[in-house]
């Protein structure tokens, strides 16, 4: 079956151009410079499928023309990954009286629940708050016949959440990958790896390290998301393997889902 991917977002929680910063990379005039918090969307079948919804969720989704969400999955409960939430409300009015299904974790889901107390409490009388219904998330949970894989990766010293679909996986705010899910990884088209800066992070994956998984892994293609204005495209790129990329927001990928 096949799937279009979008990067919806691919900088991380400060954003590029970073707030206070003059650097060269916040000044770029090269678009794919300017990055927004870290989401993607995945359209298969008539359907949308996001995995995070960043504080810049509605910029996305004017930009992209997105105009239909029929799921979300959440990586983990940080800013930069729930914020836009509340966006959802226009498109959640679009589902028929039926609540948008989220899936989430247990901690995210608490964290979720406390930020958008006026959303979830059963005493909330806001009548146009976001139609919206939590779901545990599992191992795999299978939408619109496509299966969406749970997959543990270190965020840190916290275990978070990354995906594979089909043929493609997507894993941002990751330091370190387990052996097991190593394993769920094999033979990918597309690997989609958290890829913060030149240098190690304690919380992230840096350019070396992403590299490192990526010939361990032997995606057919690779691409590089969450990356901090330490990271000029045009430069980056041109240093890059050729089947390994530089995401940018906006960019699209054609996969197969199922």
């Amino acid at each position: 079956m096949h799937a279009t991917l979008t990067f919806l977002g691919t900088g991380t929680s400060m954003g590029v151009p970073t707030l206070g910063c003059d650097c060269r990379v916040c000044r770029s005039a090269d678009p794919r410079d300017n990055r927004t918090r870290p989401s993607v969307a995945i359209e298969f079948k008539g359907h949308c499928v996001l995995i995070d919804t960043g504080p810049d969720f509605r910029q996305q989704a004017l930009r992209s023309g997105l105009k239909r969400v029929d799921a979300v999955f959440y990586t983990h409960s940080h800013a930069d990954h729930i914020l836009g939430l509340d966006d959802l409300r226009p498109l959640s009015f679009q589902h028929g009286g039926k609540s948008l299904p989220l899936f989430a974790d247990e901690t995210t889901e608490a964290v979720l629940r406390r930020i958008f107390d006026y959303t979830f409490s059963k005493d909330s009388k806001y009548p146009t708050s976001a139609r919206v219904e939590i779901h545990r998330l599992q191992p795999i949970q299978e939408l619109f016949g496509a299966k969406f894989e749970r997959l543990a990766v270190s965020h840190g010293e916290s275990v978070i959440n990354g995906f594979r679909f089909g043929s493609a996986a997507y894993l941002t705010d990751m330091s370190d990958i387990p052996p097991q899910t190593i394993e769920q990884l094999r033979g990918l088209d597309v690997l989609i790896l958290d890829a913060l800066r030149h240098t190690p992070h304690p919380t992230h994956s840096h350019l070396e390290k992403s590299l490192a998984y990526v010939r361990e892994l032997q995606p057919k293609r690779a691409y590089f998301t969450h990356m901090s204005h330490d990271i000029c495209h045009q430069e980056v790129q041109a240093t890059l393997p050729p089947n390994v990329y530089l995401a940018h927001d906006g960019l699209q990928l054609e996969f197969e889902i199922a």
